[in-house]
């Protein structure tokens, strides 16, 4: 038997991770038509998920929290974005079809994009700029603005975009010596506190065997996630592995018709379409600008 390359295995990992965060957000989303509150639910499983990575973090030795000023503030900001967008998302998911939030968040390559020309004044030449206008076409034919299906919870999908775009260009200003462990430990205990003040004054649910199997999914899964995300960034090349994002959309699409009898409008579909289409071709640019500037100068 062949042995797998290193990129073949980032692949497969990626895939991996993919699949946990979206099997995972499934449960979530299961519990939250059951009746469970989502602070209830995000305490339990935040308490897990951090339990968890702290260990992690401590035995692979990544668990450093003396930083520079400027790291500090960066971590924190990064820590409330994380918290805001998990809120934020996580209220759209159990209100809206598993697909159409997952499709949403596709757009990141290119809310990131555009969030580096326009904040940090990083070069982005015309075809990105094209592609980030297609991508938001299809955002739009996914939300449709105006029509019935446009209410809240699609206001907050976006929102959650916006989160994470905030989130993951914090992350790009951190300093290299900050270990990711020490970040995602940060950002997984902000969100548990959050939940924790939230749930004050709500009224939790009895956990039944039903709501114990879908709560104890959530947690191993999002456990599984970081524990992929965090390992693919060890194998293979990332401009290789990055794509395989966009099977967690694969899986959402799935687990939507099997799990809660939704399939995506032709609208929808065309949307998604656009947007993965357009995020692959700007990670494409991104590796070739950045290897051309890599290119010596004769």
């Amino acid at each position: 038997m062949a042995t797998l390359t290193d990129n073949t295995r980032g692949a497969l990992i990626m895939t991996a991770s993919m699949a946990c965060f979206t099997f995972g957000d499934t449960c979530v989303k299961a519990l939250g038509t059951l009746g469970m509150p989502l602070s209830q639910i995000l305490v339990i499983r935040g308490i897990l998920a951090t339990s968890f990575i702290l260990g992690l973090a401590w035995w692979l030795g990544q668990l450093r929290f003396r930083m520079s000023r400027r790291d500090a503030s960066l971590v924190a900001l990064r820590s409330i974005a994380e918290a805001a967008a998990a809120y934020f998302f996580l209220t759209a998911l159990i209100h809206m079809p598993l697909a159409n939030v997952t499709a949403l968040l596709q757009m990141l390559p290119l809310t990131v994009t555009l969030g580096s020309a326009v904040f940090f004044a990083e070069p982005v030449g015309w075809r990105r700029w094209m592609a980030i206008a297609i991508g938001f076409v299809g955002m739009v034919l996914i939300v449709r603005p105006g029509t019935e299906g446009f209410d809240l919870h699609a206001v907050y999908a976006l929102i959650a975009v916006l989160g994470v775009t905030l989130r993951d260009l914090v992350t790009r200003r951190l300093s290299k010596t900050v270990p990711s462990l020490t970040v995602t430990v940060c950002s997984s205990f902000a969100v548990l506190i959050f939940a924790a003040i939230w749930s004050v004054g709500q009224e939790w649910v009895a956990v039944d065997g039903s709501t114990g199997l879908w709560l104890l999914g959530a947690s191993v899964l999002i456990i599984g996630g970081y524990t992929f995300s965090v390992m693919v960034m060890r194998v293979g090349d990332v401009s290789f592995t990055a794509p395989f994002r966009y099977t967690g959309l694969v899986w959402a699409l799935l687990l939507g018709w099997l799990v809660f009898g939704d399939w995506p409008s032709e609208l929808t579909l065309i949307g998604a379409s656009m947007i993965v289409g357009t995020g692959l071709f700007t990670l494409w640019r991104e590796k070739r600008v950045a290897r051309a500037a890599q290119r010596p100068i004769s």
